[in-house]
């Protein structure tokens, strides 16, 4: 958080409790990369956040080798709208809040950026700042102005909401090449079924009608769906798919591209980026760009080390021999 009494700041989110408010498609598990995050922060979860079960292992299914595994794992189960909204919550009450979403941005001639927004209401209201920060998720507004060349690796993240009717809760991991090179994922939350997973956008919604087809031979128990959520995911390839900003515009967390290419876990890149750029700014670099660049550099390494995790994870014949030698694999009694 920006401390420095220099700055009057503004956030402008559109999230609230209401039925109509954005809501992430997200499997809404705290990953120990994202506790450890909180832990620095000496923050704990109100426990109205959480929801049952907690699950400590996750079924890792291949549909191409019709092979599975469990791996044991440590991720904390929750309410990933609730979660945002505790968030929101720790907020400073001097930070001024626009209950509503940015539409543009520009650059005037003397550096001061005009930023045009529609609050939830419908009213527009234009708002001039000398600097901004994006952390407006993968279909950035900010990351589009400053790089509108720039290009990265998108995907289509569909979510579904079911009532609960497999036999027995579980946490799974899913890989179809068949239907998407990257992966999808399901979760059980008081007695809500939720399936999801990030496909190419050309024909994502047949991919993953056709996804839920073949797992019905797997016991996946789906029915009618409660709701469908979908949003855009950024998957980055490489290290210099990393955008930090410029001219006094920066981003943060997935706005930057700081997402794991092999999980699509992003919240312990959001906090940590965030805690980075702001100490920036509460000091008293002359470049803070420049500075918050270089202290971005070891998240850079950290997504270069998940980019080479990646062809173990997705490349069918590399990841057959990984799950047929169990290594790590824990052995469950049904």
């Amino acid at each position: 958080m920006i401390t420095d009494d220099r700055y009057r700041t503004l956030l402008i989110d559109g999230k609230t409790y209401s039925g109509n408010s954005f809501r992430k498609p997200c499997g809404g598990l705290l990953s120990p990369d994202a506790q450890k995050a909180f832990a620095e922060f000496d923050l704990t979860l109100p426990k109205d956040i959480l929801v049952d079960p907690q699950i400590f292992s996750v079924r890792t299914i291949d549909l191409r080798t019709r092979s599975e595994r469990h791996y044991q794992r440590f991720y904390m189960n929750l309410d990933r709208h609730k979660f945002d909204m505790w968030l929101k919550s720790l907020v400073p009450e001097k930070v001024e809040k626009f209950c509503g979403k940015c539409r543009s941005v520009t650059q005037r001639p003397d550096g001061t950026f005009r930023l045009v927004c529609k609050g939830n209401g419908g009213a527009e209201e234009v708002f001039t700042a000398d600097r901004i920060i994006g952390a407006d998720g993968a279909n950035s507004i900010v990351r589009k102005f400053l790089y509108p060349q720039k290009k990265i690796r998108r995907y289509t993240a569909i979510q579904q909401w079911f009532p609960e009717e497999n036999a027995k809760p579980f946490y799974s991991c899913i890989f179809d090449p068949e239907t998407s090179d990257c992966c999808s994922w399901s979760i059980s939350k008081d007695n809500i079924f939720i399936f999801g997973g990030a496909f190419a956008p050309y024909k994502c919604r047949e991919n993953f009608e056709a996804q839920k087809k073949r797992l019905e031979n797997f016991g996946f128990v789906f029915g009618k769906p409660l709701k469908t959520e979908a949003c855009m995911v950024l998957r980055p390839e490489s290290p210099f798919d990393i955008c930090t900003g410029r001219n006094g515009a920066f981003l943060i967390g997935e706005a930057a591209g700081l997402i794991s290419p092999s999980s699509l876990e992003g919240i312990s890149f959001a906090v940590n980026s965030a805690r980075i750029l702001s100490e920036v700014l509460n000091g008293n670099a002359s470049d803070p760009n420049r500075a918050y660049s270089a202290r971005i550099i070891p998240m850079r390494i950290k997504i270069l080390s998940k980019v080479m995790k990646c062809p173990f994870m997705y490349d069918p014949f590399l990841r057959s021999l990984v799950m047929k030698s169990g290594i790590e694999s824990i052995k469950v009694t049904k």
